[in-house]
C-alpha cells in the first residue's frame, strides 16, 4: 500500500529536520577545527550526538514512508522534544524568534502530521479491521 498524504508530508518534515541537523553538525565540526570549542572532548561528543539525531531522523523519515509504526513513534518522540525545546527558548532574553519558530514550529507541524498519518494509516490497515462477529463456517 502507498503511504497517505500526511505520511508523505511528515516524512518530508523529518527529512528536512535531518538535513538541518547534518548542517549543524558540519558547523560544529568547523567550529571545533577553528578552536571555537571550550573543550575538545565535549565538542566531539556534541558532534557525535548531533549526527546520531540526524541519522535517526533520516531513518524515521524513511520508515514513515514505509508505514512502519516504529518510525512514527520515534518521530513523535523527537517532535515532542523539539516543541519542548522551542517553548524553553522563550525563557531566554532576548528572545530568538527565528530559533523558536524554526525548531518549535517545525516540530509542531511534524507532530500534527505524524499523528494524522498514524490515524489515517491505521484506519486503512486491513490487519486492524474490526471483525467482532463470529463467522459461520457452515
Amino acid at each position: 500500500m502507498r503511504p497517505s498524504g500526511p505520511a508523505v508530508a511528515a516524512a518530508i518534515v523529518l527529512a528536512i529536520e535531518a538535513i538541518a541537523l547534518a548542517v549543524v553538525c558540519v558547523i560544529e565540526l568547523l567550529a571545533l577545527g577553528a578552536g571555537g570549542a571550550a573543550s575538545d572532548i565535549s565538542g566531539i561528543a556534541l558532534i557525535v550526538l548531533t549526527m546520531i539525531a540526524a541519522v535517526a531522523l533520516g531513518a524515521f523519515s524513511w520508515g514513515t514512508l514505509r508505514r512502519a509504526s516504529w518510525a512514527r513513534s520515534g518521530g513523535v518522540v523527537l517532535q515532542v522534544l523539539g516543541v519542548a525545546l522551542g517553548l524553553a527558548s522563550l525563557s531566554i532574553e532576548p528572545k530568538v524568534w527565528l530559533f523558536t519558530l524554526g525548531v518549535g514550529g517545525t516540530a509542531l507541524i511534524g507532530l500534527v502530521l505524524l499523528i494524522s498519518a498514524t490515524h489515517r494509516d491505521g484506519a486503512s490497515d486491513p490487519r486492524l479491521s474490526r471483525d467482532d462477529e463470529p463467522r459461520d463456517r457452515a
